[in-house]
């Protein structure tokens, strides 16, 4: 199935779904600066809300009587779900709002995405998760000071993931997490590609981002233990070289003290190509084409 077939732009680049611009004439107005800067801005929201709601909960909760009296993981998958939308919104017009190199990666593979824009994509993917979690870190300098006087493990999880969320009750090894964020970030791209093909029955009313805001809360609420569905390697990665900038030296390390930065980052790009392969061969070569409907089911134009 070509990328026209898929009801996307011949670029791959759409994933708000609903009419894009012609290819020509978003070129003219932004060019790749525009995409570029509109996944970065796009990031950056998701983050501010992802990353600062796990703040919220796990350093201000440590300080409330009782403690945990600033929410729970509830409100945590709530908060990156709605994140995502904010983003996609903030991003779509110009990118098509991938946010996630593993989203961009699997474009390319499937709807044609440029191969020469993939690693810009992806710098400033990075770039705007990166910034944004300077600003978190920046606002919650006192409570994270306060709850984590150290900056360890205990307060790590606000900026990266951990096997089993650094909980060792939970002997989640790193190749267990991997499989985690592979099977997470297939979900993710099949339930993406099913939600703005226009061959299959996208959301109307520019809904698409809110749809795939509620992908995301989703998979944290079932698929949130054993690796804290990263789905994402700028989530990850930008947030955790952050961190360790400020004062987190053991970031790129898990409660065990292996190193474990890597597995946010491959297993999310095996798991897009595996999730969009399987959307491929499951639904979008079973479904029409965008041909002529045949004679008698649209109306005839009027020639009077």
């Amino acid at each position: 199935m070509s990328s026209e077939d898929s009801g996307q732009s011949t670029d791959g680049r759409s994933l708000a779904g609903g009419k894009r611009a012609p290819m020509a004439e978003r070129l003219k107005n932004s060019g790749l600066v525009g995409e570029l800067s509109a996944e970065f801005a796009g990031t950056m929201i998701l983050i501010l809300f992802g990353c600062g709601v796990v703040a919220q909960v796990v350093a201000g909760g440590a300080l409330t009587d009782p403690a945990g009296g600033l929410g729970n993981h509830d409100s945590i998958a709530w908060a990156w779900g709605l994140g995502v939308t904010l983003g996609v919104y903030v991003a779509a017009r110009l990118s098509g709002a991938h946010l996630n190199p593993a989203v961009t990666v699997a474009l390319a593979v499937f709807k044609g995405f440029p191969w020469k824009r993939v690693a810009p994509y992806a710098l400033a993917q990075v770039a705007g998760a990166f910034v944004a979690a300077l600003i978190v870190r920046w606002n919650y300098t006192e409570a994270l000071a306060k709850a984590d006087p150290g900056h360890t493990i205990k307060t790590q999880g606000v900026f990266s993931t951990l096997p089993a969320n650094g909980n060792t009750n939970l002997p989640i090894t790193q190749w267990g997490a991997l499989r985690d964020q592979i099977i997470g970030t297939a979900i993710l791209l099949l339930l993406i590609l099913a939600v703005t093909d226009l061959l299959n029955t996208p959301p109307g009313a520019n809904l698409a981002p809110f749809i795939v805001g509620l992908i995301v809360v989703a998979i944290g609420m079932a698929w949130g233990t054993d690796a804290g569905y990263a789905i994402n390697p700028a989530r990850d990665f930008g947030p955790r070289l952050a961190s360790f900038l400020t004062g987190y030296g053991t970031a790129w390390r898990d409660q065990y003290g292996d190193i474990y930065f890597w597995v946010p980052i491959v297993g999310p790009f095996i798991g897009a190509v595996l999730g969009a392969a399987l959307y491929k061969f499951l639904i979008g070569r079973y479904l029409p084409t965008a041909e002529p409907e045949p004679p008698g089911r649209i109306p005839a134009p009027d020639e009077s």
